[in-house]
This record gives C-alpha cells, structure tokens and sequence, in this order.
C-alpha cells in the first residue's frame, strides 16, 4: 500500500511505526472474510480494510469526524483477520495507534468519555468491581427484567479446602486478574490443584494486579504502562528466585502480559525487564500440555464440552488445540464447534460499549456452540465465560475447572503460596 503522511505527522514515533504497517497491506480482502463485525454489518468501513483506509487517510491528512471513530470503535480487536492476513499486517496495534489519534482530534461526548472513565476507576480494581457486583445484584428486583439478567452474580462462597504440605523448590507465579478474581476464583484455585500434581508451588503476589489491557484498549496509554511497571516491579524478585514461568489463566490478560516486551520497549529502566516478563509469561494450556503425561487424571468418561476458543488465545496468542488435547486427555468429549473462529463479542469492554453488536455475536456463538447439546461449554477467558453464561442455561467453565476434577483425589488439594 502507497501511503503519504501528513507534515505534521512526520516527527511522530507512533505513526511511523503505523506507515510501516499500512505498507505491508496488499488491499486482498481475505480479512473481510473472517471479521465477525463485517459478516454482520456488511459494510466495508466495518471490516479490517476499510478500517485501514480510515487510518491511512487520516494520516494523509484528511480530517476525522465521529463517523470515523464509530467504526473504529466497532472493532473488536479480535484479531482473526491477523490469522488470516497472508502478508502478515499487524492490524491490532495499527487499530490502537489510529484510534488513539483520532479519538484525541475528535473527542467523544461527554457521557461517553463518563463511561469509559468509570470502567477504568471500578473495573481494574478488585474491590471496587466487588462493591459495584454486590450493588447490582442488591438491585436486581429493582430492575427491568432485560437489565437485571446483565447483572453477573457473585460466586457463592465454597468451603476452604484442607491445605497440604508439600515440599517442593519448583515455583511459577500466577496473575489472579481483576475480574477473575472476584467473579471466578475457581480458576485461580483449579490451576493450583493441577500444579500440585506436578509439584509445583504458585506465588500470586499481592501487589501485583490488572495487566493493564482494559486501560490500553480504552487509549489510556500511560496508566496502562503503569499497570504493567507495578506488575513487573511485584514479579521481578521471585523471577530473580527462580520462578519457572509466569501464567495467566485469562487469556485476554495473558496476551497482553505476552506484550509487555514491546509496550515498554522505549522505557530505559522497564525495556529490559519487560522483555525478560513477557518471555516468561505462558497460557496454562501451553506449559501444562508440554506435562501432561505427569498430570494423574482418573480414566473416566466425564461428558460432553464444547470448546469456544477465546480470540486472546487463538489468534492474539496463536495457540490453538492444547486445551482440546488436555481436556480430551482429563476424559471429556468434544463436541464440533462452527465458525470457532468467531469473536463471542465479549472483547473487554467491548459487550459494554457495543451492547448491541455484541449480543448479536453471542447469541451466534452460544447457537454455535450448542448445536450437539453439550453438557458443559469450556473457555479460557472470564470475559467470554461471563458473556456466553448470560445468554446460555448451559454451564459455561473455564477449562481449568474441568481438568481439576478429573485429577486423583490426592492431587485435589495444593496451597496457592501468598507472600
């Protein structure tokens, strides 16, 4: 693609790196086929092409209006048309370079920018995102029935379970994540029986907290790379005692932990260190699968799952089938999933602030998904699990859950080491 930059553009980093990206474009349209917002709308400014002729003319020098910034804003960032792009364009971070320029030409009104500001001071922060749920659900009789089925309800609190001594100098550090911690704990508490198998201790320091995704996706650079100093800062000591891997067991946060290498790179005390955090950081799938012949799961056919792979883990992570394989090996069978490329519309915020193409992606999913009428469906993401539950009666669990209760009873239990 022929680009031309605006003069005043010339002198910035930031668009540089987007001209070098919108050349490696050859206008082939195979993104348009697999962009879940485009198979929709079917409108070309709804699908990565015309998104990219969007940015590319504004650096040129064309001016942007709230026309502009909608179809950004429509984007899931998915990332499936990155999957599919032969000439390998790296559309996510071209959408976050334009979006973050046009939005500060053209503002937002002023509930929108309200919206976003509140979702960045509740939803990164544990407690607040607690308060607001319990909130929510404390008015749910209060509500319309359409409003009071969005409000997620807060996991009944389960019996603690007996903690085992195990003697053992192999460690990993694991990041509890904002939401996960409070709406889905049992993932956090499922890796750590798993690890235990393997003899394995999990260090969730406590200082540490969002991965700073939801900040940058909402073009709150600076506190995004904040999030990620602090998340550093609280690892890089038990990294320093040996700590065999970093892994996050959302996807969306782990793709963007994956990342950090690169989101500091220009920072002279952080450049190093991030490098060294995003070598480290895996998706369980991918360090348990290299394992799983050690991992004691009881022979037993254990039902159905249908597998909705998360955009973060299949096309931002590039990891496709190591969950599968784990969950076939714990005993359950797999269902046939179509289109399992597709975007749930989850997307962070996304089921949020485009409520409605949103639902429009998940109601599709969820048909997809159900089609052999699973007994469970399993993810990777909290994002997807919490979405795709608000529209299924079908259980909707992350994978890790799964696999913990195909372990032998003497592996069930194993301590998640607090500093």
């Amino acid at each position: 693609m022929q680009t031309h930059i605006a003069p005043r553009f010339q002198n910035d980093p930031s668009v540089t790196e987007a001209d070098t990206i919108l050349r490696s474009c050859v206008h082939c349209g195979f993104c348009t086929a697999t962009c879940p917002t485009y198979q929709i709308l079917g409108d070309e400014l709804d699908g990565p092409r015309g998104r990219i002729y969007l940015i590319k003319e504004f650096f040129a020098g064309a001016p942007a209006t709230e026309h502009t910034l909608k179809h950004l804003d429509r984007c899931l960032t998915c990332r499936a048309c990155e999957t599919t792009c032969p000439s390998g364009v790296r559309y996510a971070r071209l959408a976050e370079i334009g979006r973050a320029h046009i939005e500060a030409e053209v503002g937002r009104p002023a509930l929108e920018r309200l919206k976003r500001r509140l979702l960045r001071a509740i939803v990164p922060h544990p407690e607040r995102f607690r308060l607001l749920v319990q909130l929510g659900d404390a008015c749910k009789p209060l509500l319309p029935e359409a409003l009071a089925r969005k409000v997620p309800a807060l996991p009944r609190p389960r019996p603690a379970a007996p903690q085992a001594t195990v003697s053992t100098t192999r460690r990993v550090i694991a990041l509890a994540g904002c939401v996960q911690s409070v709406m889905t704990p049992a993932t956090g508490a499922a890796l750590a029986q798993i690890l235990g198998t393997l003899g394995v201790a999990v260090d969730v320091p406590a200082s540490a907290g969002c991965c700073g995704a939801l900040s940058l996706h909402l073009n709150a650079h600076s506190e995004a790379h904040d999030y990620m100093r602090r998340n550093i800062d609280a690892w890089w000591p038990l990294i320093g005692a040996g700590a065999e891997a970093i892994l996050v067991s959302a996807s969306g946060c782990g793709s963007m932990v994956k990342e950090y290498g690169e989101a500091l790179q220009n920072d002279p005390d952080y450049a190093e260190k991030a490098a060294r955090v995003a070598a480290l950081a895996r998706d369980p799938s991918e360090w348990l699968l290299e394992r799983a012949g050690e991992i004691p799961f009881v022979a037993a056919d254990r039902g159905t799952v249908a597998f909705h792979a998360p955009c973060s883990l299949q096309h931002a992570q590039r990891l496709q089938g190591g969950v599968e394989m784990l969950l076939q090996r714990a005993g359950y069978r797999l269902t046939r999933v179509r289109d399992g490329h597709l975007c749930c519309g989850s997307a962070g915020t996304y089921s949020i602030l485009q409520p409605v193409l949103s639902q429009q992606l998940r109601n599709q999913k969820l048909e997809a998904l159900q089609i052999e009428q699973p007994d469970c469906i399993a993810t990777a993401n909290v994002g997807c699990q919490m979405h795709l539950q608000s529209g299924s009666e079908t259980p909707v669990r992350h994978w890790l859950e799964l696999c913990a209760e195909a372990l032998a009873p003497a592996g069930r239990v194993f301590p998640s080491i607090q500093p």
